[in-house]
């Protein structure tokens, strides 16, 4: 018995080490972020997908890029446009006159990290190729299915300001993202910073390798072993059905949330080097996972209420279980 908690200590302390590790390395390129930084390894680490809705600029692109040479993954870019093609995206069979056979060429999301840069100026056609690659980690073309590299962690990005000629992404795409983050402006000193480092050098060269793909996999594996007492699980529950429940919102959050918004306070709890989940990680991430997820009525959007602003009232409605 001995044995086996030490082992657990030691997987867990390995953990919070090289989720820190990572953090660290990727705050070399995103400078004064780190809170959307440890967002994204979160998500990384709970093995689902980030959406980042901010405007230009702001370091979406070099997160991603940081995040991929941090862990030594293979990074793809797809900037999304009115006339990409759903194989643009999974790839396609191309003749080949030599062997007179037609060969799959891989499209760019057989990646480890793809960031799908704008992704509402592609048609509903297109953003919906990226669905089974994103929930089954695998690609079906000319009948064959294809599985994707593991890890497989998308990146997508839409401007939340400039909406003319976009096509909204869809709930049940939405729904697929793991959790929904913004950058936003960097501070006085942090924009001078920023110009400090580039001034002679890109950042981004800064960035080394400081995980393997094999410790990410095997990190993925140790965050679902964190604890998730009953109550905490109760917590959970109750915040998730609060959104079903509320006069301001259309539509609530779907059971995927509730298992997204556990997993994510796993990650987040293994992140602090804590074996269980506290009810504090809970509510600190549930705007991230949670928001996107829900539709706030009419009346609600005309009064410049957020599903933000909506979920963070819910969440200071529910009732959070007493340590004992």
């Amino acid at each position: 018995m001995m044995t086996t908690m030490t082992h657990e200590s030691s997987s867990l302390s390995q953990l919070t080490e090289t989720a820190n590790r990572i953090v660290q390395e990727v705050e070399k390129a995103i400078v004064g972020k780190r809170e959307t930084v440890q967002d994204a390894v979160i998500a990384l680490l709970s093995g689902g997908h980030l959406l980042i809705e901010d405007i230009p600029g702001v370091g979406k692109t070099t997160l991603a890029k940081a995040l991929a040479q941090s862990i030594g993954g293979e990074f793809r870019r797809i900037q999304f446009t009115p006339d990409l093609l759903p194989a643009d995206i999974t790839g396609s069979s191309i003749f080949n006159q030599k062997s007179t056979e037609f060969e799959f060429r891989p499209g760019p999301v057989f990646g480890n990290v793809v960031l799908a840069d704008e992704i509402n100026r592609a048609t509903p056609k297109t953003q919906s190729a990226l669905l089974e690659a994103m929930e089954e980690r695998q690609v079906t073309s000319d009948g064959v299915t294809r599985r994707l590299p593991e890890p497989f962690f998308v990146i997508a990005t839409q401007n939340s300001v400039e909406l003319t000629g976009t096509y909204p992404l869809p709930e049940a795409q939405m729904d697929r993202f793991f959790m929904r983050v913004a950058i936003g402006y960097p501070s006085k000193e942090n924009e001078v910073e920023i110009l400090s480092e580039r001034v002679s050098e890109n950042p981004l060269d800064r960035v080394g390798v400081v995980a393997t793909l094999a410790d990410i996999l095997a990190l993925q594996k140790e965050v679902k072993n964190v604890f998730v007492h009953e109550s905490v699980r109760q917590y959970i529950v109750d915040i998730v059905q609060t959104t079903r429940s509320s006069g301001l919102l259309a539509m609530g959050a779907s059971p995927r949330g509730s298992l997204h918004l556990m997993r994510a306070a796993q990650a987040k709890a293994a992140m602090d080097g804590s074996d269980y989940v506290r009810p504090d990680e809970v509510k600190e991430l549930a705007v991230a996972v949670l928001a996107h997820r829900v539709i706030p009525r009419g009346e609600s959007r005309a009064r410049g209420v957020t599903a933000d602003d909506i979920i963070g009232d819910l969440v200071d409605s529910v009732a959070a279980p007493v340590p004992v």
